[in-house]
């Protein structure tokens, strides 16, 4: 991703902070990071994020999703030395559709972005709106999307470890790479 692409992005995670009443040092906003994924179609397909804290054994995010933008499917795979990430999203505004391994959803409210299908697997959709969360537990296969006005979501783990996610679309680099 071009550095001009990406300080755009991380511009409009700010303004999506600001509508949810989220407030950021300067650092933390100099410190978003903004996920392609590795696919160059970020509108689509990413993410935008700052990670409060990460220890041995928490780790608190905001995360921000632009209009009907989706995170891909992925899972938190067990790990030397723990079962693998659990994590709590918190929806702090707008709508965010997560996607979590279970009985199907037959009449969803979004789809996975059309180019990439193939890619998600999992349909039992659950929605979050503002004061609604929702646990997913290691080794869960799960993707979200946002509504047609973006979410912010918290995000409440065990200690990340982004490298060693395991995504359904092996085309993904999950580290963003800024030329």
């Amino acid at each position: 991703m071009k550095r001009d692409e990406y300080n755009r992005f991380r511009d409009k995670a700010i303004e999506m902070f600001e509508k949810a009443n989220i407030i950021l040092t300067i650092e933390e906003k100099d410190n978003i990071e903004v996920a392609d994924f590795g696919l160059n179609k970020v509108e689509e397909t990413g993410l935008q994020l700052i990670t409060y804290v990460n220890t041995e054994l928490v780790c608190a995010k905001e995360l921000v999703l632009l209009p009907n933008q989706t995170c891909p499917e992925h899972k938190h795979p067990k790990r030397a030395f723990d079962d693998g990430k659990e994590e709590t999203f918190r929806c702090r505004y707008g709508k965010v559709y997560l996607y979590v391994e279970g009985e199907e959803t037959k009449e969803r409210a979004t789809q996975p972005p059309s180019d990439d299908r193939e890619y998600y697997t999992v349909f039992n959709e659950i929605t979050l709106t503002p004061g609604e969360q929702y646990t997913i537990y290691p080794n869960t296969l799960h993707w979200f999307k946002a509504g047609d006005e973006g979410a912010v979501v918290s995000e409440f783990s065990t200690k990340s470890t982004d490298e060693e996610d395991i995504f359904t679309d092996p085309r993904i680099n999950r580290i963003p790479e800024v030329e």
